[in-house]
This record gives structure tokens, sequence and C-alpha cells, in this order.
């Protein structure tokens, strides 16, 4: 068992699912991540996410580490954002002009020491996004739904899974997921996203498999 699992009781861990919660605070132009508790009206805030206009444009700090764990970047045209976790840097291929479909590779969710393929796709409608974050063998571990009208409480992320209490996974999903918000975000409110997705290169395998992905944090499961 992971170390950063020992301490989730028996009845939780059985369930292997973790919710958390995205509210967006305007007056300081943050985000606060806390567990998802509706019963508790002060829930444990475990990040902390500052937004702002020059790269990178998210910064994401832990709070139970006291320390920035990442960042993300995304561009005026490129529909392919970027993102650093624990001081690795890695980027969010687009693999669809039309449809929302991304990759990224990841050590942390690997069973074979090499860096596995996700894959995120999404169910766009009128009132929200949600994003499905899934493994090489296409196993869902990880969900974000975003209410695309919503003033505060804009999102929930869901860790799925085995991992669903793994600090380094939660870590990745956090980054990673509010990486990709924050690119649709723009490409649904930027013009200039058009230009980059009408001119996105073809064969999406060779533009996968032709970047050098540097380890993202966690160890590979042996």
């Amino acid at each position: 068992m992971d170390s950063s699992s020992e301490s989730i009781p028996a009845h939780m861990a059985a369930v292997q699912s973790r919710s958390l919660a995205v509210d967006f605070l305007w007056s300081k132009f943050r985000i606060s991540i806390t567990e998802f508790d509706p019963e508790n009206e002060n829930p444990k805030q475990v990040y902390d996410v500052s937004c702002g206009m020059l790269a990178p444009h998210l910064k994401i700090k832990s709070l139970e580490e006291n320390r920035q764990i990442g960042t993300g970047t995304v561009h005026a045209i490129s529909i392919s954002p970027d993102f650093e976790l624990h001081g690795s840097k890695g980027s969010l291929r687009a693999q669809s002009r039309l449809r929302t479909s991304y990759t990224h590779m990841s050590h942390t969710f690997s069973h074979t020491g090499e860096p596995a393929k996700m894959t995120w796709a999404s169910k766009t409608g009128f009132k929200g996004w949600d994003f499905i974050c899934c493994d090489e063998n296409q196993i869902p571990v990880a969900r974000f739904t975003v209410n695309v009208w919503a003033f505060k409480k804009i999102a929930k992320i869901e860790l799925l899974g085995p991992k669903a209490f793994d600090t380094a996974a939660m870590d990745e999903i956090v980054v990673v997921g509010l990486t990709l918000f924050y690119c649709m975000y723009l490409r649904v409110n930027n013009p200039l996203n058009l230009i980059g997705s009408a001119f996105m290169r073809s064969g999406k395998e060779a533009h996968i498999e032709a970047q050098q992905p540097q380890p993202i944090h966690g160890k590979p499961i042996d």
C-alpha cells in the first residue's frame, strides 16, 4: 500500500473515490479547492490556486505541503496548453479540432515504469462541461465537472479507483485538470484559438509519440 493511503480508514478506501470542491474567489482572482463535504460549512482547504494574465497563468499551491506544486500555461493561438508538476514539464496535446480530446503522459498512473498515455475527453452542454480522464486501458481515473454559469462553486473533481487517495495522483489530476479547464475557457472566448484549431497538425498518434515526455511526479507501480 502507498504510504499516502496508510492512514485512510478501510471503509473510505473501499469506496475508491474522493471528491474535491472547486470555488472561484472573484475578489482575489483565486481558486480554492477543498475536500467535498456538503454537510460541513468549513471544509478543509487542500489547494490554493492563483490566476493571472501572464504566463504561467495558473499557480497551484498544496496547503498540505505548504509549497507550489505546479503551474498551468495556455497559449493565445495554440490549443495545446503546457503544465509543470513538481518541477517536471508536460503538455496536454489536442487530438481533435472540433471536439474536446486531449492526452498527457504520466508516470504516476503507469503500471510498467514507462510513461502512460492518459486521455481526457469531454461532454459539453449548455450549463456545463464534463471532463473524464482515462488511463492507458481506458479506465476512468478522474472526473472534472464544471458549471460554466456558476460564479463561485464552479466545479467538482472526483478521483476514482485505487489511486483515489494517493497524493501524487491527486496533485496530477488537479494540476492537469485545471490547466485543461483554463484552456477550454480560453478556447470558447478567444477567436485566435479558432485559428490554432484550424491549423492543428493532423496525425494525432504521431504527434503524441514524437514528443519526449519528462517524468511526472510519483513512483511507478511495481
